[in-house]
């Protein structure tokens, strides 16, 4: 921490840091975090019942869900059980459903009406990545989505029951640099503006199917597998827009951002509606594998759960469908397409990784989010510092803040009004201070200094060390390290 000597006024200590602690206390009520659900797909012959499933969902603390069909055993199964449902209608009744309404009016009292509100069907995919469908169905898409939303307007569902469709990365043109995402010029005037106009007008989002995995696979050369993790590296900045990225899946939700600023549709959010990475795969799938798996969808559930959203949409909670519930073995392609199960048909656990809030703040994340920090040339061998990043948000910081200070258990006395270390009094040298002293109270353990992707490790301590009186660099660095601040 940026520690100082010279005495402020008691009141102007008192006003400046009750203005501070009014802003984190509202920022750590009232910024949201992203919530997580899973794909339950049933492509296999060996899968507990829909009503063990129900169960197993609420025992690991999972209350949103996305189904591929709408199986009335599943859907009569979730009912009453305080389980949000994402149904989906198949790529094959597009073409109905956008001929003829009176098919979606049928389809919609058949499969929806007839189960809620008992079971909370908050969405439907109309679709699943229709533009790589080989059937061909594009051109039924926007059609068939107007059909089904006039169909549950009928029902006075509208206003309850978002309609959307996945899309896939390959929707775009250009991807990297994240800032020239572009959709496919074939695809913009045909579907992607008018579904983008469907989703504006019903205040619907854009479902986005991405996968970090697929990308590291195929270009392990270039990609770097911890970019790839949300794990420790120094990140990519983007020549556009000049923003650093330090994970992969950050980088590719961005580029779909960025593909809809082009076309002016700043306005309309993102759900991914499904990611994830294999626990197992062929020898050509390079990255395959169950230590790999769990630090990808553990960092991604870390993150999402810490409230942060992506450098060009910081503010937008990040909401996430992990793929997949189950290993499904009946699923065609290569091995790694049976092999994304969090669970085994027989509900025990594949890898162990955190599911909800509680757990994310009882198991700490090895990701990180750095940014340039000008550092000291003196080398303390072995010796690491956690710091903020100051390209952090207002409100993620104070977040961050508060939650290390409070149930992270850092010791935060130094940097209370006319303590040694509350000058200088700003957001980013406050965290700085409660960050590193988490981070050190845990000996430095991978993953302990994250905090939502407001802090990164250094391995040197920065070399801006700014007391309010003269002092040479060197007794700077002397008394900081005696009053064990770390920071100087």
């Amino acid at each position: 921490m940026l520690c100082f000597t010279q005495k402020q006024s008691m009141a102007s200590l008192t006003f400046s840091f009750s203005l501070f602690f009014m802003l984190t206390t509202f920022y750590a009520s009232s910024s949201e975090a992203g919530s997580i659900g899973i794909n339950y797909g049933r492509v296999a012959n060996d899968l507990p019942t829909p009503a063990k499933v129900v169960e197993l969902l609420k025992t690991q603390g999972l209350n949103r869900v996305k189904l591929y069909d709408t199986d009335a055993t599943v859907l009569n199964a979730f009912a009453n059980s305080g389980i949000k449902v994402v149904v989906a209608m198949p790529n094959e009744l597009l073409s109905n459903a956008a001929a003829d309404q009176s098919f979606t009016d049928a389809w919609v009292q058949a499969n929806i009406s007839k189960y809620y509100p008992a079971t909370q069907i908050e969405a439907i995919a109309v679709g699943n990545e229709v533009f790589v469908d080989p059937n061909n169905t594009t051109k039924f898409l926007v059609p068939a989505m107007n059909n089904v939303h006039a169909s549950l307007s009928k029902y006075n569902l509208d206003s309850n029951i978002k309609i959307s469709s996945p899309i896939a990365l390959s929707a775009l043109q250009t991807s990297y640099p994240t800032s020239s995402g572009a959709f496919k010029t074939e695809l913009v005037e045909q579907v992607i503006k008018p579904m983008l106009d469907f989703l504006r007008k019903t205040g619907s989002y854009l479902m986005v199917n991405a996968y970090p995995f697929f990308a590291y696979s195929a270009n392990s050369d270039t990609i770097a597998l911890n970019y790839a993790l949300f794990k420790d590296n120094p990140g990519v900045v983007d020549s556009g827009n000049g923003l650093r990225y330090t994970n992969l899946f950050d980088a590719q939700v961005d580029a779909v951002f960025a593909a809809m600023s082009a076309l002016q549709y700043d306005d309309v959010k993102i759900e991914v509606s499904e990611t994830g990475w294999p626990s197992a795969g062929d020898s050509n799938e390079i990255g395959a594998g169950p230590d790999n798996a769990a630090s990808y969808n553990g960092n991604l559930v870390r993150r999402v759960l810490g409230g942060s959203g992506t450098p060009l949409r910081p503010k937008d909670p990040l909401n996430v469908f992990l793929f997949a519930l189950f290993n499904e073995n009946q699923k065609q392609g290569p091995t790694s397409e049976r092999n994304y199960g969090l669970f085994y048909p027989s509900e025990q656990k594949v890898y162990d990784i955190p599911l909800t809030v509680k757990e994310v703040n009882e198991a700490p994340s090895n990701s990180v989010s750095k940014s340039e920090v000008p550092v000291s040339t003196t080398s303390f061998r072995g010796q690491t510092w956690c710091v903020a990043n100051g390209a952090s948000s207002v409100e993620k910081l104070a977040n961050a803040l508060n939650y290390a200070c409070g149930e992270g258990g850092a010791d935060c006395t130094p940097i209370q009004p006319d303590a040694t270390c509350y000058n200088p009094n700003t957001l980013e040298a406050h965290a700085s201070y409660a960050f590193n002293s988490y981070y050190q109270k845990k000996s430095r353990a991978t993953g302990t200094c994250d905090f939502g992707g407001t802090a990164y490790v250094v391995t040197q301590p920065p070399s801006k060390c700014i007391f309010h009186f003269p002092l040479s660099k060197k007794l700077c660095i002397k008394m900081c390290i005696k009053l064990d601040f770390n920071l100087c």
